[in-house]
């Protein structure tokens, strides 16, 4: 049995990569949900669009590494 050492380190690199970036856009997902304005007030139209957009983000990479393992 031999290893493939390159492969190998090839999937750990792509997988690390794509798990930091999408904990980092659910990240800004949370934070552009949950901003304060600086006087109080609840969070922009803007910033909520924006949450919505990297939660819809996220929803596709799972759904696309679940399509991935079924396939």
């Amino acid at each position: 049995m031999d290893i493939d050492w390159a492969a190998l380190g090839q999937v750990f690199g792509i997988s690390m990569v794509a798990t930091v970036a999408l904990v980092g856009v659910f990240t800004l997902g949370i934070t552009g949900s949950t901003a304060r304005k600086a006087d109080g007030t609840a969070t922009s139209q803007l910033s909520r669009t924006g949450a919505y957009l990297c939660f819809t983000l996220c929803a596709v990479a799972v759904a696309y590494g679940i399509y991935l393992i079924a396939a």
